[in-house]
């Protein structure tokens, strides 16, 4: 009975070291980690905002005020099927085909993952969805559209089911060629997630830190894509009431459960190492690419990176990528014709559609968006066939902007200096954006705040914005006192008029 007696005592020592073992190494630090906010891959963990008081003054939030102003909360159009870029009923019945074409393929993870059929999941009420069904000929959102801030919350939360690469980088098959200065998309580490709820985004990694600035010496057809420019892209366009720009959200990535562990493609597989620091990395498929030195690192497993969500299939929406007429020359030495001469507009109202319409107004305006945000690589852009010569253009990868906060690039206005000519609407808000109750880098800060990776802008990237827009200002002014107002401000709308008290001269 001793002998038993000694036995058992010595079991249960045993079990209270395991457990105090398991407690001091295991559940210890992760309950650390929980309570400092860095458990991995949480996906519930959100990033405190200050007050609303400190975020945008004593004034309170400018970001309220400015979408409770009149130009932000005039009526919008009646939106009717032909209004309309999907009807509901048929793109429903589109996706959950797609989707029981993929769950056929990936059955196996379906059944790992515990998720019901996508004849289930899919349900129209999925953000992603939703916000498909909300594109009209006028944005690719309305004002107050609740499916945003939900597909963004979405994005944010939700785990990934599969990661590949995505189709333009299919296309290359790892076959790029090194004599090119132009590189094909494959060097910018873009790939696709698919979400629990099937929707899917672009997700581009952090290549650049935020307050480093692309040197003076550098191209802008080899300079970084950054992600943190994709997420301010989205901030911007609809501060300027365009919403043109996809939703688009920071987010950290965990790259070995949400993409290594997810993804079924061997090559996207086969790039992954883990590095001396112990941090799982991986790298582009091209082979001027395929080097370790240029990979992007998890800390140790985690990745922050942009996450922009996908537009409709093209076989529901057609879209036409057309080449700006001012597109620059992607040579160490040569120039394109609008660079040399300052009547090149001339030629450009002489081709259709920008002798007619509002195509050449909208392409004014994507050059006042890329000139705020100094995007130098707008080479094509984008349009829905359904929408016609009139629909607005699609303001797409805006990934290499906000490189240099210290230089302006004021050639990207040369559509705008050239012609001559803006949107009524463009310049209201541009002017109200100049006041100092609506100030741009106060307003952009403030909405910034909303991201889970703020800050997004180091300040003086945001100040650079303060000063561009009194430059497009002017440019305007110069315009109007050499062809007259009515020459150069293009009635575009009859929406609600400023106030006189917030207007303010195109010259100031």
């Amino acid at each position: 009975m001793p002998g038993l007696r000694r036995d058992r005592l010595l079991v249960l020592l045993l079990l209270g070291a395991l457990l105090g073992a398991d407690l001091y190494f295991h559940l210890w630090p992760r309950a650390r980690r929980r309570l400092a906010g860095t458990e991995p891959g949480c996906p519930c963990r959100r990033r405190p905002l200050p007050p609303a008081a400190s975020r945008s003054g004593a004034g309170g939030s400018k970001l309220r005020r400015l979408f409770a102003h009149p130009l932000y909360s005039a009526p919008e159009p009646p939106r009717g099927p032909e209004e309309r870029l999907l009807a509901g009923q048929e793109a429903v019945r589109y996706y959950r085909r797609k989707l029981v074409r993929w769950s056929r393929r990936h059955k196996l993870d379906i059944e790992a993952l515990n998720l019901t059929s996508p004849e289930s999941l899919l349900r129209q009420e999925a953000s992603w969805l939703q916000f498909q069904l909300g594109i009209s000929r006028y944005g690719l959102y309305p004002r107050s559209s609740p499916a945003v801030n939900k597909l963004l919350r979405d994005m944010h939360e939700f785990s990934a089911i599969s990661a590949d690469y995505s189709q333009d980088e299919k296309a290359l098959l790892g076959a790029c060629d090194c004599t090119q200065i132009v590189k094909p998309s494959g060097v910018h580490l873009k790939l696709v997630l698919r979400f629990r709820d099937f929707g899917k985004a672009m997700f581009k990694p952090m290549r650049q830190k935020r307050e480093e600035e692309t040197p003076a010496d550098c191209f802008y057809f080899v300079d970084f894509q950054r992600h943190n420019a994709e997420i301010a892209a989205f901030h911007l366009d609809r501060i300027l009431d365009f919403r043109r720009v996809p939703p688009t959200i920071g987010r950290r990535i965990n790259v070995t459960r949400d993409i290594l562990e997810v993804t079924k493609n061997e090559i996207l597989q086969s790039v992954f190492f883990v590095s001396p620091a112990s941090n799982v990395c991986f790298f582009a498929k091209c082979p001027y690419m395929c080097k370790t030195e240029y990979a992007v690192c998890g800390n140790p497993h985690l990745l922050e990176g942009s996450l922009s969500t996908f537009l409709p299939s093209l076989n529901l929406a057609p879209r036409l990528s057309i080449p700006n007429p001012w597109i620059r020359s992607y040579s160490f030495t040569g120039k394109e014709e609008w660079e040399m001469n300052p009547l090149y507009c001339n030629t450009v109202r002489e081709i259709y559609p920008y002798s007619s319409g509002n195509r050449l107004l909208n392409l004014i305006d994507m050059a006042i968006f890329d000139f705020l945000t100094g995007n130098m690589d707008r080479h094509h852009y984008e349009m829905f066939t359904k929408f016609g010569d009139e629909g607005f253009l699609i303001h797409l990868d805006n990934a290499r902007g906000f490189g240099r906060h210290s230089h302006d690039e004021i050639s990207i206005l040369a559509p705008l200096s050239q012609c001559c000519v803006i949107k009524r609407t463009t310049l209201l808000h541009l002017q109200l954006l100049a006041l100092p109750e609506y100030r741009l880098s106060d307003i952009m800060r403030e909405s910034l705040l909303l991201d889970h990776l703020a800050p997004i802008l180091t300040e003086p990237h945001l100040l650079a914005l303060d000063r561009r827009l009194q430059l497009i200002l002017k440019t305007v002014g110069k315009c109007i006192d050499t062809y007259g107002e009515d020459k150069v401000v293009a009635n575009d709308t009859k929406q609600l008029e400023v106030p006189m008290s917030d207007r303010v001269t195109p010259t100031s």
